[in-house]
């Protein structure tokens, strides 16, 4: 069952992803990245306003004020509930945290990365933290990784973490060391 949202919202099909990537690569288009980016960032700020009401009506607290495994769980329902897929935590450093989906739906399809959900998720995540969050994606479904996998950290701390990837270090390694 869908969560009742409190704003106007729309589901679309996740073939709606896959045109969206489409367009993004296509050499005739003007969208860019950066625009599918800062739309997802939108959506995610609108989408953590939706999250907390959510909590409410299930008697919950405030997202900020949830224990971590509780927020965890929480966070999770919500995203599946809203057909987009389950996700798991793992802390990579005291500085980045790792976001997994298996199942994640912006996924679906072959060739490209999950742009839309960069966005979301800073501008989600950073709503919870009151601060900016930058968000990496290092592995993708789509482009045939077991997972997706998102780091999230400060704008400095993942600049640093992608900086050192472009040296050949590992995304594990370099937010190690962050």
């Amino acid at each position: 069952m869908l969560p009742q949202l409190g704003s106007r919202s729309v589901a679309v099909p996740v073939d709606f992803f896959t045109a969206l990537r489409k367009a993004v690569e296509s050499p005739a288009s003007s969208v860019t990245v950066e625009t599918v980016r800062d739309a997802g960032y939108q959506a995610g700020q609108a989408l953590f306003d939706e999250f907390t009401s959510w909590l409410a009506e299930r008697g919950e607290t405030a997202p900020d004020s949830l224990a971590d495994d509780r927020f965890i769980s929480l966070v999770s329902a919500f995203f599946e509930a809203l057909g987009w897929g389950q996700v798991h935590f793992s802390p990579l450093s005291d500085a980045v945290l790792a976001l997994d989906t298996y199942d994640w739906a912006e996924a679906e399809g072959q060739g490209g990365n999950c742009h839309v959900s960069t966005g979301l998720f800073a501008g989600f995540f950073g709503r919870l933290a009151n601060a900016p969050i930058a968000v990496l994606e290092v592995q993708c479904r789509s482009a045939d990784d077991a997972r997706c996998r998102f780091l999230l950290g400060s704008i400095d701390v993942l600049g640093y973490v992608h900086e050192a990837m472009g040296r050949g270090i590992p995304y594990e390694r370099a937010s190690a060391s962050a």
